[in-house]
């Protein structure tokens, strides 16, 4: 019995050893192994902004070079290699992020969210969050009885009509829309520009804005929707806009202001100035997307 602890011993101080001659982690110290006969190992959380800049690439020529060029792009350069294998706090990394992103998508807006801001929600064609990932057509397309519900509780015909959509990521609209939604409506009061109602869809794609116009007939429909999460980035928040979207228009005929985000991207305080800048042009020349930037070449 001795002898076999002993055994043990060697093996984990062997481990231990190896593991600090190759950086993977630091390790507490808890008797060496837990009552169960099982290694201890406190590794560092590898989603802490500090470790994701830290190379993960032995005795690299430039240290500092290294670092500096990974601090200007969130790729995974850099991370190292364990043989044919990612380092450990590279695989962490991955699988954090990637949970955060499946959060993201199949998350859910909170309620809170929508009564802060007295937003009433209606639904697209889809039925559930996977028919929503299958069949993107039917996330551009309203429920009939969404219609209705629009067509009752929707001022017609303002300047801007604002919805929100959830998009491909709840987390977008949580963290962001609260920030992004007083500067627009403060900026467009500020320019005298007409509001509508504003209310949230579920299961939204971008598209949808056609079907809402055919109903309520703005001069600019906005969407406020959240964007595809990244392994890195999954709550960033885009808004799209349309002069006077209809059946058939395209994203050849919209503009959008992407990457809407206190987490590396364009401050969603910001972002709401640059939305209301892009809707002020949109209306002053009555176009948007491809003809707008045609209109407006040369001019800033």
């Amino acid at each position: 019995m001795e002898q076999g602890k002993n055994e043990i011993e060697a093996i984990v101080q062997a481990v231990l050893a190896e593991l600090k001659k190759k950086d993977a982690g630091k390790v507490v110290s808890p008797d060496k192994v837990a009552g169960n006969g099982e290694l201890v190992i406190d590794l560092p959380d590898p989603t802490l902004p500090e470790h994701r800049q830290e190379p993960g690439v032995e005795h690299p020529c430039d240290p500092e070079g290294l670092r500096n060029l990974m601090s200007t792009t969130t790729a995974r350069i850099g991370v190292g290699r364990a043989g044919p294998r990612p380092r450990t706090a590279s695989l962490l990394l991955f699988q954090s992020d990637h949970g955060v992103t499946q959060d993201a998508i199949y998350g859910e807006v909170e309620e809170s969210v929508l009564d802060k801001f007295e937003l009433f929600t209606v639904q697209t064609q889809v039925q559930d969050r996977n028919q929503y990932l299958t069949r993107p057509d039917l996330g551009r397309r309203l429920s009939e009885e969404a219609k209705k519900t629009i067509s009752e509780r929707c001022v017609k015909k303002p300047q801007v009509q604002i919805v929100v959509g959830d998009g491909l990521s709840a987390a977008a609209i949580n963290n962001n829309f609260p920030l992004i939604y007083p500067v627009i409506v403060q900026g467009l009061k500020s320019a005298n520009i007409s509001l509508g109602t504003p209310f949230f869809i579920q299961f939204a794609r971008v598209g949808v804005i056609n079907d809402v116009n055919d109903i309520i007939g703005a001069d600019v429909v906005v969407i406020l929707i959240g964007e595809r999460p990244g392994l890195g980035i999954a709550d960033a928040l885009s808004a799209y806009m349309g002069w006077r979207p209809t059946a058939g228009k395209t994203d050849a005929e919209r503009d959008v202001v992407c990457m809407i985000t206190t987490h590396g991207g364009t401050n969603p305080l910001e972002g709401g100035a640059y939305v209301v800048d892009v809707i002020k042009k949109t209306i002053q020349h009555q176009a948007s997307g491809v003809e707008l930037k045609l209109k407006t070449s040369g001019q800033d």
